[in-house]
């Protein structure tokens, strides 16, 4: 099986498996037996904690095939936003240092970017290290080193928030386009009949998914008040079907979950030859590089300095803890690449950078003390209109 094939079949079924209790991730990577990895491409479900399957209710068990390809699970532990402590550099400021918003613990340094539109130099990191996950404003203090470091407002204010990628946690509404107000239709000639407007039918695997999350949900109810009528998905999918558009419309937006696909932001510097795109014990950056099953990277962090890892899992759907100002929340990011813990509290922001070819592969921003998760560098310098 291919990993082409492996990411299909977790397209199809992640989000069922992501309802299952313990689990905090879905992913593509080599299926391990027995403590050692095989060249066997697999579906692999990510959890806190491994159990047996005796702890488990049927419905939580993990399938070991579906749709033909194995799965494999894999325990990474309690997943956040990693965020923590470190030292103030002057005159020159590298990069993979202590930096944060000035009401943040601390994050790192990145590295140092240039806009693709402008050419301005920005210094680059994570929404929750400059943005304090969404809680900021443009022109907002930032500072180096961060305010768990020691770091005053504004004695040491080395940078303003210039821009960030607004992160969507789960149980926000789902965006969705505007909708163009109706206008008058065009006078029927006379003698013509009227032609009936056309409805877009729902998809059957759309159909399928919304009738799935109702008829939980229904039949959640029937049981608590002594019901012994139960609905069936493919009765629903019909009187969905069936339904007036705007109902049909209420089902859709229930049955979705806000995805982010980067959690970045940019920073501007108060004198950007105060900063340096040298990144400690790294060196220069120059390119780019997509990552790629058992590659080996490094990084230069704040809290952990140098750690060296390889890239496990990829395309990695995942639900990452965080703390707000209005309490702990939760964010899914798709597309994302998982290694061995190779980071820290504090470590977020930095520069993810293969080993063999120093090229830039991704931005470090959720880990565990088992695994370590990072946004491919492609897909930070598009959202941001970015270049290294």
């Amino acid at each position: 099986m291919s990993t082409f094939q492996a990411q299909e079949a977790q397209e199809i079924h992640q989000d069922a498996l992501l309802q299952k209790q313990n689990v905090v991730g879905v992913a593509v990577g080599y299926k391990e037996s027995e403590g050692v990895t095989t060249d066997e491409v697999a579906v692999v479900v990510l959890v806190e904690e491994k159990k047996p399957l005796a702890a488990l209710s049927a419905q939580d068990a993990i399938p070991k095939e579906i749709d033909g390809m194995k799965t494999d699970v894999v325990e990474v532990g309690y997943l956040r936003a990693q965020q923590s402590a470190r030292d103030r550099y002057r005159p020159i400021i590298p990069s993979g240092v202590s930096i944060g918003h000035y009401k943040v613990t601390a994050g790192t340094l990145g590295t140092i970017v240039k806009d693709k539109t402008s050419g301005e130099l920005f210094l680059l990191s994570n929404n929750h290290v400059l943005a304090n996950s969404n809680d900021a404003l443009v022109n907002d203090p930032i500072l180096q080193p961060a305010a768990m470091d020691s770091g005053q407002n504004p004695a040491d204010v080395v940078a303003k928030l210039e821009r960030f990628i607004k992160l969507r946690f789960i149980g926000d509404p789902v965006e969705t386009p505007p909708v163009t107000p109706p206008t008058d239709p065009p006078p029927i000639p006379p003698g013509e009949t009227p032609t009936p407007p056309v409805i877009p039918p729902i998809t059957p695997t759309a159909r399928c998914d919304i009738a799935e999350t109702v008829a939980g949900v229904g039949n959640a109810l029937a049981a608590l008040f002594g019901s012994e009528k139960r609905l069936t998905t493919q009765s629903l999918s019909a009187q969905i079907a069936s339904a007036p558009t705007p109902v049909r419309g209420m089902a859709l937006a229930s049955a979705a979950v806000p995805e982010n696909m980067a959690d970045c932001a940019l920073a501007r510097p108060l004198d950007p030859f105060m900063f340096s795109d040298n990144i400690k014990n790294i060196g220069m950056v120059y390119d780019t590089k997509p990552p790629a099953l058992g590659m080996r990277v490094r990084k230069f962090g704040r809290t952990t300095e140098y750690t060296e890892g390889t890239i496990t899992l990829l395309n990695a759907t995942v639900n990452i803890n965080y703390n707000t100002m209005y309490g702990p929340r939760t964010a899914r990011f798709v597309g994302q690449v998982i290694t061995e813990s190779m980071s820290q509290g504090g470590d977020s922001g930095s520069l993810i950078v293969d080993i063999t070819e120093n090229k830039a592969v991704g931005l470090l921003f959720a880990g565990s003390n088992l695994a370590t998760i990072f946004t491919p560098i492609q897909v930070v310098l598009d959202a941001l209109n970015i270049t290294l």
